[in-house]
Parts: C-alpha cells; structure tokens; sequence
C-alpha cells in the first residue's frame, strides 16, 4: 500500500467502497466486487440469512479474500433501532465496522441528523468504527467527528438518483474541517463522479445503484476503481489553479520578433 487509506486503525490499499443491494443476482453482485478490488463492503442486516441460500449475501462475501464486511442499519427508523441492528450485526459479522443509516422517509429516503447523532454517540462508546451516512452538513459532520466516528459519509445526492455531487460545496467545507476520512455515499452515477470527489480531498467513495444498475455492472466496477484512482492520483499530484482570465500555455514573446 503505497497511499493506503486508515479507518480506525485499519489500512485500505483500495478508496473504492461498494454497496451489495440492488443486483440482479448474488453471482452478479460478487463478480462485480471481484472486479472493483474493493476491500470493504457494506451488507443489510436482513441479508444475513443462512436458511435462506437465495437471500444470503454473508456467506458468499465472508468467502472473499482481502474483503471486510460492514453491516449496515438500513431500514432502521430511529437511533434505538440503529444501535440495536448494529449490535446483531457485529455479531453475526464479527467485524466492528458499522455503516449508521438511518432514513426514515420512504420518499426521499435522506439521512435523520438527530437520530444518526444519538444512534453514533452510543455506537462509539460501544467501541464500534462508526461510519455515519449523513446530510452534506460541515457542524454534523464535525459533531459527528468529536462523539468518535472514525469518518463521516456525507451524500452526494439522494440515493439512487445518481445525480452526482449535487453537494459539491458542501463536501469541500467538510475536507477542510474535518480531521476524519471523508467519504462521499449516494448519488454517484459515474467513475468520474468519483473522480471528482477524490480530486476535491474526499477520502474514498462508496458505490452500489452506480454499478448495480448498470448494464454490466462487473465492467462499471472495473470502471469506478480506474475512476477512483485517477482522482486520487491527481489530488496528490496537485490540480492547477483556476483564473478568470485567459493565460497562454506559451510565451507570446521571442518566438516573432522584429529582427526576424
């Protein structure tokens, strides 16, 4: 790992993190994780099903190598419910990554400020690595960073709407202001949405309606890790100012002079 990415003491040599719901079949759903070298994924509490083959994502995930799971708390109404789907999905898991989502609006399905608030700070005291989906919101962001989350995920639009980082603004006060991974969840439609989100200093991204709703959804994932490591590489690499006014890239002086 040569720029590797730390979350709670844990390294990651990939900034691209997926999202399993949403595809057409759990063969498609690991080749496409296969594709997109990803080494985190966030599953449903409800898709931890061992009876049920068909509707089991833990067992074909668990089988992957260099992958970490994050159980998330989609579906949960209220911090109460959060903090209760993220102890059984430690346990099930064994892993103490937990993705807090909580939205309880079935229409717009956008993240509860006060309840992700109260759900983190019980979360972090339980020694989970607490990765909040929240509004683009730089005071939640940074209240969110000082009860201990270890990053925060601030969307980039609605879920689902792959309308792209419709928050741009927004997300660059959070880099500026927060001394936690910043990483862009929802939205994205492109591997160059990601770009753009890791030029701006966000941390990584998480990806899943962008690749799942694809029509080669493997070949998209594929897509977002060059995406992904084509913003990063130019966050690094420094971008160039803008200006207002046209600059020439080459000097207009002692090329035609006027002893030529």
């Amino acid at each position: 790992m040569d720029d590797p990415l730390v979350i709670g003491g844990h390294a990651f040599g990939s900034r691209l993190f997926l999202g399993t719901g949403k595809f057409a079949s759990t063969r498609t759903m690991v080749e496409a994780v296969k594709a997109s070298r990803t080494e985190l994924v966030t599953v449903a509490l409800r898709r931890f099903n061992r009876e049920q083959a068909e509707d089991d994502l833990f067992g074909p995930l668990s089988e992957l190598k260099n992958v970490r799971l994050m159980p998330n708390t989609s579906g949960a109404m209220n911090a109460r419910e959060a903090i209760r789907a993220a102890m059984l999905g430690r346990e099930l898991s064994k892993s103490p990554f937990v993705k807090l989502e909580i939205h309880p609006n079935p229409h717009h399905l956008l993240p509860d400020p006060i309840e992700t608030y109260e759900a983190a700070i019980e979360l972090a005291r339980q020694g989970f690595l607490v990765l909040p989906y929240i509004p683009a919101d730089p005071v939640l962001a940074k209240r969110l960073e000082d009860v201990g989350c270890s990053a925060v995920m601030p969307l980039g639009a609605a879920i689902g709407t792959g309308k792209g980082l419709a928050t741009a603004e927004m997300i660059k006060i959070i880099v500026r202001d927060t001394n936690v991974p910043v990483i862009v969840d929802a939205g994205l439609r492109s591997p160059s949405d990601a770009a753009c989100a890791l030029e701006m200093g966000c941390s990584a991204v998480l990806v899943n309606s962008a690749i799942a709703a694809a029509e080669q959804p493997a070949a998209m994932a594929a897509a977002f890790k060059t995406g992904v490591e084509a913003g990063r590489a130019a966050r690094l690499a420094g971008l160039m100012p803008t200006s207002e006014i046209a600059q020439a890239s080459s000097p207009l002086t002692s090329f035609l002079s006027a002893n030529d």
